[in-house]
Formats: structure tokens, C-alpha cells, sequence
């Protein structure tokens, strides 16, 4: 049963918006881009790739102290197997958002492969990260929607 504090947030509504994201980006990734990028130089991204860098830190910084601070570090949750929070407890409503920020933040590192093959660094661009990154926002889609307190 979906949790209905995040039916109606932004991508939430359905598992396909996300599944066509996550389908376009191996698209991108794997075929178009490197198509684009075939017969030019690679794109020098050092200042991108530092701010980007940036960002990331601070964004994952920010989303571990509101995990921490709206549960898990108080004592609100802990790690032995419990019952979802559906309740509306202030602390359980910042850790059902927090989750949501997380989910989002698995679309924001696309980026990550997407400046691999802007670089032509085609070496990095494996399998594996490709289905990792591919696959984290559909799975953490159904955490958030049906049980976004322990995402």
C-alpha cells in the first residue's frame, strides 16, 4: 500500500516517469553520447567537474544530517527491525522528505557518467556503473513510495 504523504510529490505518482528516465539515460549514455562525442575532442570540465564535485558534497553533507537529526542519531529509529513510521510526527515527515531528497539525488549522479562521456573517458562507463546508476532511482522509488521512513 503507497505511503500517501508522497503520492502527490513530484515523480511520485507513477513508476514510469521514473523508468523512462532511467532508460533514457542508458540511451544517453551508452548510445547517443558516445555517437555525439565520436569524432570530437573531449570536453576539458575540470571547473565543471570541481563545482559538480562541490555540490555533491554539500547536498550529500546536508541529506546525512537530516537523516540524523530526524531520527537516527535521537533515538526516533534504530537499526533492529521495526514497524514503518506511518504517523505524522515532525521528525518522521523530515525523514520521509529526507528520503525523498535522496531519490532525487540518485537522478543528479547521472551527471557522473554523463561528464565520463563528454571527457571520452569511455574506460570508466562499464556495465556495472551504468546499471548501478540506472537502477538506484527505480529502487529507491519504491522505497520512498511505499515505506520512506527507512529508505
Amino acid at each position: 500500500m503507497e505511503d500517501p504523504r508522497t503520492k502527490d510529490w513530484p515523480l511520485m505518482s507513477s513508476p514510469f516517469p521514473t523508468l523512462a528516465i532511467c532508460l533514457s539515460y542508458v540511451y544517453i549514455v551508452k548510445v547517443l553520447g558516445p555517437k555525439i562525442m565520436e569524432n570530437r575532442k573531449p570536453f576539458q570540465l575540470q571547473n565543471t567537474l570541481i563545482v559538480y564535485n562541490f555540490i555533491q558534497v554539500i547536498f550529500s553533507a546536508w541529506l546525512f544530517y537530516e537523516i540524523s537529526i530526524s531520527g537516527w542519531l535521537t533515538g526516533h529509529y534504530n537499526f533492529r527491525c521495526q514497524p514503518v513510521d506511518y504517523s505524522n510526527h515532525p521528525k518522521t515527515l523530515r525523514m520521509v522528505h529526507a528520503c525523498w531528497w535522496y531519490y532525487f539525488s540518485k537522478f543528479t549522479e547521472f551527471l557522473d557518467t554523463i561528464f565520463f562521456v563528454m571527457r571520452k573517458k569511455t574506460s570508466q562507463v562499464t556495465t556495472l556503473h551504468v546499471i548501478h546508476h540506472g537502477c538506484m532511482p527505480m529502487s529507491v522509488w519504491f522505497g520512498v513510495k511505499f515505506t520512506p521512513v527507512i529508505c
